[in-house]
């Protein structure tokens, strides 16, 4: 279908005209409100305040979102908004991973803002076209589709009945329809979601890249919170940007010299480097899978296990030669790590795209660890194809892989049986039976429509039902906050139990992974070498969501020296690296400590955000048990000898002659004991009070004590 047969078959339903003009020093200083219901389209301006003390990125879109609810705005009222954001330094393409969207809602499963980070050329051509975010309001009566036109300064809204909802096919046909030819596809970026969010509450957000190299369209994921169940709800099919054409700076930087500097070192790097490191460019993220087998971190059996025998048929090396070689495999331009890796021609063999042949994008190691092991299942195919459904149906591997193990426990603890799933098996290892499952939730079926509602909703289902022991649901349930886990096994690691728990989106590693500082190295060892860790690393990682920046060529590659700094773990010299291209590209002052502090504005800001909805207090970084250690004898047994010696050393108690039952119990009570010591000490140092909540000394000293962030803390001190 071409652009005149798409517009004679799908009504143009509102247009509104912009000018065009160029980006000033990363920012283009407007945002782009677009309400499906009403059909206003207007622009909005950046002010000075919202670029000080919000940067861009994550940010602008807690700002926006803040100002556009209230307290008590539901995930599926109206006024709930889907903001895309961009950042300064997104865009770029003359250093690694700088193609970055950040995207924020009020979560369906949390209740609170989540934000999500993607890869793909939205947002980068929505900067591009002219705007520093897009706002999406309102509740659209039928299907729609909203089209940013940046070559000639146009927004449109079209009906969009009678179009596929999966996200490969109508990322392929809307690719089709915006571009004048084929080498023009590169020029166009399509979001959508797919059916299975039309059904869930764990919908995700697909952004699109075209492949020149293999001349199809890929698929990058805003997986986090729910985000795409909010688009199909507010009946958007999908949003397009369309740009002329990107060239060398389209940011219009202050100093492209250093940039280009940086970026040439970083290339180095990645060239001398990264086959001897994490080999990103051939596995991806995918390289870690039997690295965290090896170290027991691997979540096997609803994370019951860290590690399993079977794993070897996941290993690195099974997914590197099922990845295609030798490709530029980057989901923005310019971007040498190469890490986006993608199993080529794969034939479907189930549900309603068997037999076709598609492209499947990953798997990336969380996915590979979700959709396999965690539910007990160590078969390459299922995952890869899983992988593809999960994407094309538009909704998150991480918390379907989580539910998956969750779902699968209950049933081998006879919380569910046949009866109550509609007749699914749903043991441990039951490849078949996890795909009939996730089939079923896209067809909005059976059990799979109480699946998809999460952990957190069928804890709550089981409990009010009378299937199963509270308190065991609620240990092996792995949520926090009403996310599911992302892929780590955090038993070991106290710094990463706070790293998950004391989140403000709920459990994601992207904003802290100390496991290796903490377990293997172990250089936190005190309650205070922690909580310091709990500060900076969460507060540096949000920065990369401010300025629209990939974390992955941070620390996925480290220059050869990097052991010799003393902080290794921070990178200091790619630190630097950032320092210095976000003052070439702003004019702006920045060291690595006014860094810290531009993030924990808006960390701080998000915190207040949660309280202000009736969140982010101390009960509500509770853990399930599990993510601190074992809930059963089962999984005491399977580290008996760990367990048993950590009893006799640090918690001084002898195990000889005890019972499991009995030695289950003692070490609960040591390990939530030393979560809550943790989370005093991070609490202190991120200037909260016991309870959680940041005080208003704090909100002064970095300059976030804006009259309606004090309104919501000033009564809680």
């Amino acid at each position: 279908m071409n652009i005149q047969e798409f517009k004679s078959n799908h009504k143009l339903l509102k247009e509104w005209s912009y000018e065009l003009k160029p980006i000033e020093k990363g920012y283009n200083n407007r945002t782009l409100y677009v309400n499906v219901g009403d059909q206003t389209i207007k622009e909005k301006p950046v002010s000075q305040m919202m670029k000080d003390k919000f940067v861009g990125g994550k940010g602008f879109g807690l700002k926006l979102l803040w100002d556009a609810t209230k307290p008590n705005t539901k995930w599926n009222d109206p006024d709930n908004e889907i903001v895309i954001n961009t950042g300064p330094i997104c865009g770029i393409t003359q250093y690694s991973g700088t193609g970055k969207s950040l995207v924020v809602t009020i979560s369906p499963q949390t209740d609170i803002a989540v934000d999500s980070n993607v890869g793909g050329y939205f947002g980068p051509f929505m900067k591009f076209s002219g705007f520093d975010s897009l706002e999406l309001q309102g509740k659209s009566t039928s299907d729609v589709i909203v089209f940013i036109d940046g070559v000639n300064g146009k927004v449109q809204i079209f009906d969009a009945t009678n179009l596929p909802i999966d996200s490969h096919l109508i990322a392929e046909e809307l690719h089709e329809v915006f571009a004048n030819d084929e080498k023009d596809k590169m020029n166009v970026s399509v979001v959508s979601s797919g059916t299975a969010a039309e059904h869930s509450l764990i919908g995700m957000l697909n952004f699109t890249f075209f492949d020149m190299k293999r001349k199809v369209v890929r698929l990058k994921q805003a997986g986090r919170g729910g985000i795409g169940t909010v688009l199909r709800d507010k009946k958007i099919v999908a949003v397009v940007a369309k740009q002329p054409g990107v060239k060398g700076n389209l940011n219009n930087v202050v100093d492209m010299e250093p940039i280009m500097e940086r970026g040439k070192r970083f290339n180095k790097e990645m060239r001398e480097l990264d086959d001897s490191q994490c080999q990103m460019r051939k596995i991806g993220t995918a390289h870690l899978t039997h690295i965290m087998n090896d170290y027991d971190l691997f979540p096997t059996n609803n994370f019951k296990f860290g590690s399993n025998d079977d794993a070897i048929k996941v290993h690195a090396e099974v997914y590197k030669a099922r990845f295609t070689q030798n490709m530029p495999d980057g989901c923005w331009i310019g971007c040498n790590m190469s890490c986006t890796k993608g199993v080529d021609n794969y034939l479907v063999r189930t549900g309603p795209y068997k037999d076709s042949k598609v492209i499947v994008d990953g798997p990336e190691y969380e996915t590979a660890a979700s959709l396999g092991p965690c539910a007990g299942i160590f078969d390459p195919d299922f995952t890869i194809e899983a992988n593809f459904y999960c994407d094309t149906y538009g909704i998150c591997t991480i918390s379907w892989g989580t539910i998956l193990g969750f779902v699968m426990e209950c049933y081998e603890n006879g919380i569910l049986n046949d009866e109550r799933t509609g007749g699914i098996k749903l043991n441990f290892g039951n490849a078949d039976s996890a795909m009939q499952l996730l089939h079923q939730l896209a067809r909005g079926e059976g059990f799979g429509l109480t699946a998809g509602q999460g952990v957190r909703k069928m804890k709550e289902l089981f409990i009010a039902n009378g299937w199963g022991d509270a308190q065991f649901l609620q240990d092996i349930g792995m949520e926090n906050k009403g996310l599911e886990y992302s892929q780590y096994v955090s038993k070991e690691s106290l710094a990463q139990q706070g790293g998950y728990a004391m989140t403000n989106k709920g459990p994601q590693h992207d904003e802290a992974w100390l496991i290796f500082m903490d377990m293997v190295n172990n250089q936190i060892p005190t309650f205070e070498k922690k909580a310091e860790a709990l500060y900076y690393f969460p507060m540096f990682r949000t920065w990369f969501g401010l300025q629209g920046l990939c974390k992955l060529p941070w620390n996925d590659v480290e220059p050869a020296d990097n052991h010799t700094h003393a902080e290794p773990g921070k990178v200091p010299e790619h630190v630097d690296n950032y320092i210095t291209i976000y003052k070439a590209v702003t004019g702006l002052e920045l060291d690595k400590d006014s860094l810290i502090v531009q993030s924990e504005r808006v960390y701080q800001f998000h915190r207040i955000f949660n309280i202000r909805r009736g969140y982010g207090l101390r009960k509500h970084d509770a853990q399930p048990y599990r993510a601190a250690g074992p809930v059963t004898n089962e999984e005491y047994e399977s580290r008996q000898e760990r367990y048993d010696k950590q009893m006799l050393d640090k918690i001084g108690i002898d195990p000889a002659g005890k019972t499991t039952t009995e030695k289950v119990a003692i070490t609960r009570k040591h390990r939530e004991d030393q979560y809550e010591q943790l989370l005093d000490a991070v609490y202190f140092r991120r200037g909260w009070t016991p309870n959680g909540i940041p005080t208003i000394e704090r909100l002064k000293n970095i300059g976030m004590d804006l009259p309606e962030v004090l309104e919501v803390v000033k009564d809680l001190q």
